[in-house]
């Protein structure tokens, strides 16, 4: 499980454990792991040349310190400080004994021989902002920034790239596009969220010994979480045992979507698929195994969960007999615009739903700019407003429960050609499949994430990819995971 903390709880712990420590200690250890990050991407220390963007803060002292180390090494190591008279004394000091040097961009004069620095340079690294830093760069960074990001120099940041917002994951503004972030003591959750995670390049966790809670703000599943959440049949499993998913999908518009959800469905370990709707016929033609049904949801028989809302159009009543069930509901597509709020909030069973930004802002209110800037912000709002458990679809997927308790999920296992037609379909029979088969609706819109993220990432292979691809892809995806 990779976990991220806030700024608050990264500070509580920071100062808990330098209380403990000589002076510097942990400045020290920050320095050593970000300066071996630094040789290793350069490969040969000796002679290469390194530009140290300094602001006022900590952040930039770990920059100094790291730049310290590299130019003992050999390395031609040049400080600019942007606060001039407001860097960090000691890592000034340090590189001054290890033979670095410092310049300040003031002036005409300063800012050419910076930049003439940075063209020049083999790594530059990000020390101008902090976690606590708040808003876009200031015109003068954000200068040298955008210069280093075109130069051919590889750019690290330091804990996080400056500029962007540690503990949503916003860009506000102007911001260090890294390729490398190195970290310390434990991810931020900028660094898993998008848009800030596009900025982070490759992230490098380094210990420095700090006590963090047992309760993440976030977390990312890998493949030994999923795989022991994954549901296997035992000896004396039958379909009935191993959970009936109910699909009420599709329509005379939209046959398609229910064909998808159906695929999904059958490939996320429930043991038989119920299918109710209009587009029966053109399910069976191609899933012949699928319990079929012309009525509503309300006299299909029985089912361990429900997927409602994929090419529904304006067919409200399915959605709403779905939700009157006493089980588990994924609400997706047109059902999430036409379910009942207080119909959800209301219900006692799990109910997971599966917006993309656009519904997600419908639902909130706000523009879709809004929520894409601000995923972790929309995702956790979504979950209270409504009472039920979200999964916000998107190049990073989020998964969160209502209320401040339990860690919201992060998944990022996918590819950007799963944005095509039906992919959301695949996955709103997948996560309901895994509903049936007894996941709770946390842990099944997280693994589902997961699965549809790498069967996406099979299928395409570097190449567009449709949604039947997509579905056939999950079986390969499950048997990667539990192996």
């Amino acid at each position: 499980m990779r976990s991220a903390y806030s700024v608050q709880t990264v500070r509580a712990a920071e100062q808990e454990l330098m209380a403990r420590l000589p002076e510097g200690t942990l400045m020290q250890r920050a320095a050593a792991g970000l300066a071996a990050a630094c040789a290793d991407l350069l490969g040969r220390v000796y002679g290469s040349r390194v530009v140290l963007l300094i602001g006022s803060g900590d952040n930039g002292g770990d920059a100094l310190h790291a730049g310290a180390r590299l130019a003992r090494r050999g390395a031609g190591v040049t400080a600019v400080t942007l606060s001039p008279g407001r860097a960090h004394a000691g890592g000034l000091a340090a590189l001054r004994r290890a033979g670095g040097r410092e310049t300040d961009p003031e002036g005409t004069k300063g800012a050419e021989a910076a930049e003439n620095l940075i063209r020049r340079a083999d790594l530059v690294l990000d020390g101008i902002v902090g976690i606590g830093g708040r808003g876009g760069l200031r015109p003068d960074a954000a200068r040298l920034a955008e210069l280093a990001a075109r130069s051919r120099a590889a750019v690290v940041a330091v804990d996080l790239p400056s500029g962007v917002d540690a503990d949503t994951g916003r860009v506000p503004g102007a911001a260090v596009r890294a390729d490398l972030t190195v970290t310390f003591g434990t991810h931020k959750p900028a660094l898993l969220i998008d848009p800030a995670r596009e900025y982070a390049g490759t992230v490098r966790l380094v210990d420095i010994g700090l006590e963090l809670p047992k309760t993440a703000e976030l977390e990312a599943l890998q493949h030994a979480d999923v795989a022991r959440l994954l549901p296997v049949p035992g000896a004396e499993s039958d379909k009935y045992r191993r959970g009936v998913v109910g699909v009420a999908a599709g329509s005379a518009r939209y046959p398609g979507a229910a064909v998808l959800a159906v695929a999904g469905a059958l490939r996320g370990g429930a043991g038989a698929v119920r299918y109710v709707g209009p587009a029966g016929d053109a399910v069976l033609a191609r899933f012949p195994e699928t319990l079929v049904s012309d009525t509503g949801p309300a006299k299909a028989g029985r089912v361990q969960a429900w997927v409602t809302g994929p090419g529904a159009g304006d067919d409200a009543a399915p959605v709403a007999e779905a939700l009157a069930a006493d089980v588990p509901v994924l609400l997706d597509a047109d059902g999430l615009r036409l379910a009942d709020r207080d119909t959800v909030r209301a219900r006692t069973a799990p109910t997971l739903m599966t917006p993309h930004a656009g519904e997600a802002a419908a639902l909130l209110g706000v523009d879709r700019a809004e929520v894409e800037g601000a995923r972790l912000t929309a995702v956790r709002e979504l979950a209270d407003r409504y009472r039920a458990t979200v999964l916000l679809k998107g190049s990073t997927t989020l998964v969160a429960d209502p209320g401040a308790g339990t860690p919201v999920r992060v998944n990022a296992t996918g590819t950007p050609w799963l944005a095509t037609a039906g992919s959301g379909d695949v996955l709103s029979g997948l996560a309901g499949s895994l509903l049936a088969s007894g996941l709770g609706a946390r842990d099944a819109g997280s693994v589902a994430a997961y699965l549809h993220g790498l069967a996406g990432r099979y299928a395409a292979d570097g190449a567009p990819v449709g949604a039947q691809d997509l579905a056939e892809g999950i079986t390969r995806a499950w048997r990667d995971v539990g192996d």
